[in-house]
């Protein structure tokens, strides 16, 4: 069953193939036995899950049947869930049990989803590698000893190693598309307000954005209309009504005009290069047409996120004082001591530099320098983008300049790790959604293919990503590591 999509379990389920709780023991029992070698897991949810699928059992005895009900899902640990540890992958929420639910926890479970863990993540979403989570790297399932991508790397490895159908993640600067790259799986991040932010412990709050992990189009398509809509609770969060993705990314697939950024192909590896440029003649003989397109800002936007997301985040986790929740350093003098000693216990490495570059650049003398001119940048690249799509209906690149990279090779140098969401920063900039999925191989190590389009074009991107799965079978290809 675990070869199963989303979409394909939801009929055995319907028809009574196979109960809900059969199904979420058949998975717990291979996270016991599999993720031992990945670490895709922080906490195991298993009695929550198992009462949850009797629940749902019931409900379809009685003819009662939710849209996705008793289907497993793996939440982001980033995701407030009620009664459930909520750590963020620090030791400063090491113990949180949440006292409710974040809005997206709540749509899956009112949609009958069976939560049956939490995923490890970078520490506050802070990393591309998920190597700054307290409680230990990540594994990429098609070689352990490579990174999975981050921060969503537990999500991504997770659904890449079949230990789970889907999973939420959060994506602030590629966070979801990234790590969906290096372990093969689908990953997309919705425009900015399209789902609610409520219940996601913050990052960077104008960039944050949460998503779904699933291993085809049509799974994402399914997800992503449950979590989206208007959320009275996020004052972020859009009017715009939610179409129906899955019935609009299935609908008769007709040509569209994509734009190819030429910033996207200087200096690309060659191997990345040759299979990004196989996927475009895939296309083009399937009746999609291309155009090249500049994004000339696009290459600033690593630097002007690196100066708005600390920023950001310097204020968002001023919170954890050790004084309301969190980390609470023992042996203190005063308040003052207890602030310094609880900070610097419950935060690490990654979280401390980027508090510490976003209260610089925001200080007085400083914030004209650098983090008004980075928000000067922001305006430009959108800007730029909203120019592409008044000639092209959506945008096609990489996902990452690369494959995945091996655990502790960029450790030391920051930069380096940075410039892995080279291709993905941009988007969050500007607000706009984007989708990776499996497009080929460097060596044995997945690439990805990233759709971008114009705000609230969420439909299209998975239209093309459908019908691309349609006509390839990279989707389908499953690391050693799953077991079969």
């Amino acid at each position: 069953m675990h070869n199963k999509t989303v979409s394909e379990l939801k009929k055995y389920l319907e028809e009574k193939k196979i109960s809900s709780v059969e199904l979420t023991k058949h998975f717990v029992d291979r996270i016991k036995a599999i993720d031992p070698h990945l670490n895709s897991f922080i906490s195991l949810t298993e009695e929550y899950a198992i009462t949850q699928a009797k629940k749902i059992d019931l409900e379809i005895s009685k003819g009662k049947i939710r849209p996705l009900a008793g289907i497993p899902l793996a939440q982001k640990d980033i995701f407030c869930t009620k009664g459930l540890k909520t750590t963020c992958g620090s030791k400063m929420l090491e113990n949180f049990i949440s006292p409710y639910n974040a809005t997206v926890v709540e749509k899956l479970n009112d949609a009958g989803m069976v939560i049956i863990g939490k995923t490890n993540m970078d520490e506050f979403a802070m990393g591309s590698s998920n190597e700054t989570s307290y409680f230990g790297d990540v594994k990429n399932p098609w070689d352990i000893e490579y990174v999975p991508g981050g921060s969503s790397g537990g999500s991504a490895a997770s659904v890449a190693a079949r230990l789970i159908p889907c999973s939420t993640g959060t994506d602030t600067g590629g966070s979801i598309r990234q790590p969906a790259s290096l372990t093969g799986v689908c990953g997309i991040k919705p425009t900015y307000g399209r789902v609610s932010r409520y219940g996601m412990i913050a990052f960077a709050s104008s960039l944050d954005q949460a998503g779904i992990f699933t291993r085809t189009a049509e799974d994402c398509a399914i997800l992503l209309t449950h979590i989206s809509g208007y959320d009275p609770k996020d004052s972020t969060s859009s009017r715009k009504d939610v179409p129906d993705y899955e019935k609009e990314c299935k609908q008769k697939f007709t040509s569209m005009t994509i734009g190819i950024p030429i910033e996207f192909l200087d200096g690309l590896d060659n191997t990345v290069k040759e299979v990004f440029e196989e996927s475009i003649k895939v296309l083009e003989k399937n009746g999609c047409k291309f155009k090249k397109i500049s994004l000339k800002s696009s290459k600033l936007g690593v630097s002007a996120y690196q100066v708005v997301a600390p920023a950001e985040c310097s204020s968002n986790l001023s919170r954890f004082d050790g004084v309301r929740f969190g980390h609470r350093a023992d042996n203190t003098k005063n308040i003052d001591d207890l602030y310094k000693k609880s900070r610097s216990e419950g935060f690490g490495q990654e979280v401390k530099r980027r508090i510490l570059i976003g209260t610089y650049a925001l200080s007085a003398g400083y914030y004209d320098a650098y983090y008004l001119k980075a928000q000067k940048i922001r305006k430009v690249i959108s800007n730029e983008f909203a120019e592409a799509f008044k000639e092209v209906d959506l945008i096609l690149g990489p996902t990452a300049p690369d494959c995945a990279f091996k655990i502790g090779e960029k450790s030391n140098d920051p930069i380096a790790m940075y410039l892995s969401d080279v291709f993905t920063v941009s988007t969050n900039l500007a607000g706009l959604p984007a989708m990776s999925l499996p497009m080929g191989f460097k060596n044995h190590l997945p690439l990805g293919l990233q759709i971008i389009g114009n705000h609230f074009d969420e439909a299209k991107i998975l239209s093309l990503a459908h019908h691309y799965q349609k006509i390839t079978d990279w989707h389908t290809k499953k690391p050693k590591l799953s077991g079969d």
